[in-house]
């Protein structure tokens, strides 16, 4: 398999990134043997990758820098870098490349010290690849002073080092930086693509990989997670009987409480499965003791993780309401393309009679107001509204229609 296998319903993008990796390739062996580089190329030191979420930003810019990375034998027969089965291609896919930096946070934003780290990062030579390559999964998190600090770096780029940078959109990166990258907009792929790649990578059940792909509209990820995971099969289910448990106001204010301590409930497990490890990890470099006692002056690090796990959480919890809310958005275009008889496919075919209910019990008007208020409760999250407020303040609208 090559490294673009992942890579599902992008042929354009793929075509454009199999030709600058060949130039890369080319311009790379062409230096090794004293020879001129070739004068037009497909290559450059930055790209922005941009897409909505799920369609593959990451695994595009990870596939990229595979292809970078390749050391494939047949390359000198004419074949293309990205072979998928060589040191270069398979360490540079799982992470652990001494040349390709992935960068992607668990946090709010990425803040001015870790891109400055990133930045010291990218001057640096090749220790054993072809390429110094940074793959920076969240570059739309950047705060603006870290911003400040990379665009220098996407200026005046070493040699042989490559930004690959990933965002939903290109308002979401500040325009001096993306003035200066090559730009490549990805597209949601389609429901069929999505279930292929479920069945055939995953080894999905063909009809549970149909009913994934179609509930997430294209969604690589979520399709896989809501494919493998009955908790997330099973807060799904939770999140589209909302709309009929809004009858009355004590109902609204039980659906959004259960709604929030569901997406609370998500962002406890992520902790109990990494901060305990981290915690315990840092104990360990700094020289705890058998017994737990910690040294002296080690009580600011102890902190320093313990407020990043705290933001890590509140960040879980918010994607995971983000989540809700775009199932719930889901399910009422559903029953607005039942009430305009439109011939587009239901997302949420396993609840049609829910569709059905209140598709005949509510006009079209009411249901674009809803979808409204849905988006309003999205905005108010943005601007750091209390979960709780935001989530009661929808759930009465939807009931109001």
């Amino acid at each position: 398999m090559s490294v673009w296998d992942d890579l599902v319903g992008q042929e354009r993008v793929q075509e454009q990134l199999a030709g600058a990796a060949k130039d890369a390739d080319a311009q790379v062996t062409a230096q090794s043997v004293g020879g001129s580089s070739p004068e037009a190329s497909k290559m450059t030191h930055a790209w922005l990758f941009t897409g909505p979420p799920g369609s593959g930003r990451s695994t595009a810019a990870r596939a990229f820098a595979a292809a970078l990375q390749c050391t494939s034998p047949d390359r000198a027969l004419g074949g293309a870098p990205g072979c998928g089965f060589c040191d270069g291609c398979h360490t540079a896919l799982v992470g652990t490349h001494a040349d390709v930096e992935v960068v992607r946070t668990d946090l709010l934003s990425i803040g001015v010290k870790e891109t400055r780290d990133l930045v010291r990062r990218a001057q640096l030579s090749p220790a054993v690849g072809r390429w110094q390559v940074i793959v920076l999964e969240d570059a739309d998190r950047l705060t603006e002073g870290a911003g400040n600090v990379l665009l220098k770096a996407v200026e005046e780029p070493a040699p042989r080092t490559v930004w690959l940078l990933c965002a939903p959109s290109l308002e979401d990166v500040l325009p001096t930086i993306r003035s200066r990258c090559r730009h490549l907009t990805l597209s949601t792929p389609s429901v069929d693509a999505v279930a292929d790649v479920l069945v055939r990578r995953d080894g999905i059940d063909p009809e549970a990989a149909m009913t994934a792909a179609r509930a997430t509209q294209g969604h690589i990820g979520r399709a896989r997670r809501l494919a493998t995971d009955e908790r997330a099969r099973n807060r799904r289910a939770t999140v589209l009987r909302l709309p009929l448990r809004v009858d009355d106001i004590g109902g609204c204010l039980k659906a959004a409480q259960e709604l929030v301590d569901a997406a609370g409930e998500d962002a406890k497990q992520v902790a109990e499965d990494v901060d305990e490890k981290e915690t315990e990890d840092l104990k360990a470099a700094l020289g705890a003791a058998a017994g737990g006692r910690m040294p002296r002056g080690t009580a600011g690090a102890m902190k320093e993780l313990a407020d990043r796990q705290k933001r890590r959480s509140t960040r879980t919890q918010r994607d995971s309401l983000d989540l809700a809310l775009t199932d719930l958005t889901g399910f009422y275009r559903d029953v607005l393309a039942l009430q305009l008889r439109s011939s587009v496919a239901l997302a949420n075919e396993d609840v049609r009679e829910s569709l059905d209910r209140i598709a005949r019990d509510s006009t079209p008007e009411r249901t674009l107001r809803r979808i409204e208020a849905i988006i309003a409760c999205r905005r108010a999250l943005d601007r750091n509204v209390a979960p709780l407020l935001a989530v009661e303040a929808m759930a009465v609208s939807l009931r109001a229609g």
